[in-house]
């Protein structure tokens, strides 16, 4: 199976919906480049045979598709509700973390009551409940007010927005699942509930010690996380656009400014940015989606974001292969616009990158002027195919590489495509030998241009400093 020919990457979530091998390979085919694996839910068993699936799908088809380990974070939840409980405006409730105390709301955060002062608010399931605190014991009990209320049922997350809570990052179910992730060489590795840098370089510390290469995808869905924006994105690998909580934790028409200046940041830096969050929440349901959700996928593409995801629209969806099918055609359409290749980015000035960057920049510009199908180049590390897909050139980006641990990872960089080449004998003939595969596989034809990213001398591996323009014969 050939790549397919969007250069914005889709993720979608894997779920009871998607876990099957004949629809993996039906949302494969139909247009996912990465699986999301949500650790919130299902087994380490459930988890592996997805993994395996997927796999085997790839090496089926000769293909590279990405895995994300998304990890739970410090998800707060309330517990069972039964068949739930109408709660209503200017009631006094109790809200406990003693599992005696059966008059009360349940809630799985230890630290809670000494963490919130009276005066901060409750929200639970994305901000259709809100609470006032009223007082807290600062052991286990704390008394709110409705402010707005409904009939609450069981297992709905809260989020604290006034609060400062002292849980940490990474959880103990964290590390449990973290450990399964690196056992099984998951490319990348979501951190949920980031509020500083220093979240970004202990998980990415868990991992240089574990031996592996797993980068890190810091999720933005809290506020401190917005005012530590730049540091997070200077140690992260990646990041998330994570508007469901983010859109509860901070005034919700505050969201697309702030999704908007984290694409822009994301790609001064070179660093792959992600909007998730009910981008077709819709089609969980009908199998068509709202004009709304069309236009807010295509906005996602049109601001540069190298990927769109999608959550329960594919992990427990009536329609996972519709709406994949239909996410596509938003991207493949909106590709077809000018206006998203070769526009304005401010990259960071590194002395110690400088040839590299510079030849990345100038190969996406010389991309332009000579309509090229495509920029060329050769990496192990894959810094030339995340700097290149920076200037979000008009042609794909072919990276081939000896490295087959980036393989996987490069699914969800911006325009890249990637090949498994290990035979650097002379620049000449690797430029060549690249040729003919690019056209054997029609990824090119005659007539068309290339322009080729390479280290002289090749067989040295070393950083980027040739380029080359090349004509398909």
């Amino acid at each position: 199976m050939k790549y397919l020919d969007n250069k914005t990457k889709i993720i979608a979530t894997i779920g009871p919906a998607t876990s099957s091998r004949e629809t993996l390979k039906k949302i494969i085919q139909t247009g996912v480049n990465v699986c999301r694996i949500n650790f919130s839910h299902g087994t380490h068993a459930d988890h592996l045979e997805v993994i395996d699936r997927v796999r085997s799908i790839d090496e089926e088809f000769e293909i590279h598709t990405g895995i994300l380990a998304d990890l739970q974070g410090p998800k707060i939840r309330i517990g069972e509700m039964g068949e739930g409980r109408e709660v209503a405006v200017g009631d006094i409730l109790q809200f406990t973390t003693d599992d005696s105390n059966n008059g009360a709301i349940w809630i799985n955060y230890k630290n809670f009551p000494r963490d919130v002062k009276p005066g901060e608010n409750i929200l639970l399931d994305d901000g259709k409940f809100k609470f006032e605190i009223v007082s807290s014991d600062n052991k286990s009990t704390i008394e709110a007010k409705v402010i707005f209320g409904g009939l609450l049922k069981s297992r709905k997350g809260v989020n604290l927005p006034d609060t400062k809570i002292s849980m940490p990052c990474l959880t103990e179910k964290d590390l449990v699942d973290l450990e399964f992730a690196l056992e099984h060489d998951i490319p990348w590795v979501g951190l949920s509930f980031v509020r500083s840098a220093d979240d970004v370089i202990e998980l990415k510390s868990r991992i240089a010690k574990a031996g592996k290469s797993s980068k890190v995808i810091a999720k933005i869905e809290k506020p401190e996380a917005v005012l530590n924006l730049e540091r997070i994105i200077e140690e992260a690998d990646a990041l998330m656009v994570a508007r469901g909580d983010l859109g509860v934790e901070i005034p919700l028409e505050e969201v697309p400014l702030i999704q908007k200046s984290i694409v822009q940041q994301c790609r001064n830096k070179a660093k792959p940015v992600i909007i998730a969050t009910q981008m077709m929440e819709s089609m969980i349901n009908s199998f068509a989606p709202s004009r709304a959700e069309v236009n807010d996928v295509a906005n996602a593409v049109l601001d540069g974001a190298d990927a769109v995801m999608l959550s329960g629209e594919t992990s427990v969806g009536k329609y996972p292969v519709e709406v994949v099918d239909t996410m596509m055609k938003i991207v493949m359409r909106i590709e077809q616009s000018e206006q998203i290749y070769n526009t304005e980015i401010f990259p960071e000035d590194v002395p110690e990158r400088f040839i590299t960057d510079s030849i990345c920049n100038s190969a996406a510009q010389l991309a332009k002027a000579a309509k090229a199908t495509g920029v060329v180049t050769m990496t192990f590390s894959g810094y030339t195919a995340f700097k290149t897909a920076s200037y979000r050139p008009n042609g794909f980006i072919f990276v081939f590489t000896a490295n087959r641990k980036i393989l996987d990872m490069l699914s969800l960089v911006w325009g890249v495509k990637s090949f498994y080449y290990n035979e650097f004998v002379s620049t000449d003939h690797t430029i060549d030998e690249i040729k003919l595969f690019l056209k054997e596989y029609t990824y090119a034809q005659f007539g068309d241009y290339v322009v080729h990213i390479a280290s002289m001398p090749i067989a040295r591996k070393g950083m980027s400093n040739m380029l080359r323009i090349s004509h398909i014969k």
